[in-house]
């Protein structure tokens, strides 16, 4: 099956699911919240017990399109919880565990996206930032807390204060993907993967995931909250036009004292 935005097939088990906004796939509302329609279709379906999800174009997913002046104008009251979050929750949530097949680039909230997966399979060439704090403004998609739960809280702050781009070898060292293969076999791994699992019990899986996430959806719901609050001040603010300016410009930005 496709659609506009999205590629949806099965193959045995496998429910596989392309990014199909080439060549960076940059997300919005629609498209997050198409991504989780698409992953409770396969969680109704008992056939499925894996997800594979993989993009097709020369990024994963590059994040929110800061050069549409219409993401960065949409304003927000700071108790309303960001839409596109809220769909975000709806991705964390999924009881199927998923695999990723990343080729290329994943940033901001594409690496949000990249960490709604169990695992993460990438490729030496692929590229990896939360460039939030470099853009002018808090981390989202839940990565406050994503990330350091992956990583660790060191690298962590390493990667979210500098919004340093670290490619696929460097992303294995410090535990953001599982696995470094050649480009070409990105998918081809990915897919083995979620076959492997896909072997031992769906039921016995579940339950096993169930249990090591612990309060995991607990601790993304508050910090999409904290996220969506913090953000709402900040997306209206100098630092962020600076921020996106240096971006386009490819400088260093010059923040206010």
């Amino acid at each position: 099956m496709t659609d506009a935005i999205l590629n949806i097939s099965t193959q045995g088990h496998i429910g596989i699911v392309e990014l199909n906004k080439p060549p960076h796939n940059f997300f919005d509302q629609p498209l997050i919240a198409s991504l989780a329609d698409a992953w409770e279709a396969f969680e109704a379906d008992k056939k499925i017990r894996v997800i594979l999800l993989c993009a097709n174009g020369k990024s994963f997913c590059a994040g929110a399109d800061f050069a549409d002046k219409s993401t960065r104008e949409k304003k927000r009251s700071v108790k309303q919880t960001n839409p596109l979050y809220a769909e975000a929750v709806r991705l964390y949530g999924c009881t199927k565990p998923v695999v990723a097949a990343i080729e290329g680039a994943a940033i901001g909230g594409g690496l949000g996206v990249a960490l709604t997966a169990d695992f993460r399979i990438t490729c030496p060439e692929a590229k990896f930032s939360a460039n939030f704090n470099r853009l002018g403004f808090h981390p989202g998609f839940g990565l406050s807390f994503t990330l350091p739960h992956l990583i660790g809280k060191q690298h962590a702050a390493k990667l979210l204060y500098t919004g340093a781009r670290i490619g696929g070898e460097q992303a294995l060292r410090i535990g953001l993907v599982d696995e470094v293969v050649a480009q070409n076999e990105v998918r081809t791994h990915a897919l083995a993967l979620a076959q492997e699992i896909a072997i031992s019990s769906p039921r016995a899986v579940q339950a096993t995931r169930t249990t090591l996430r612990g309060d995991f959806m607990d601790r993304v719901r508050l910090a999409v909250v904290r996220e969506s609050e913090v953000q709402a001040v900040q997306m209206n603010t100098t630092d962020l036009l600076e921020g996106v300016n240096a971006a386009k410009e490819r400088r260093n930005p010059n923040f206010e004292d």
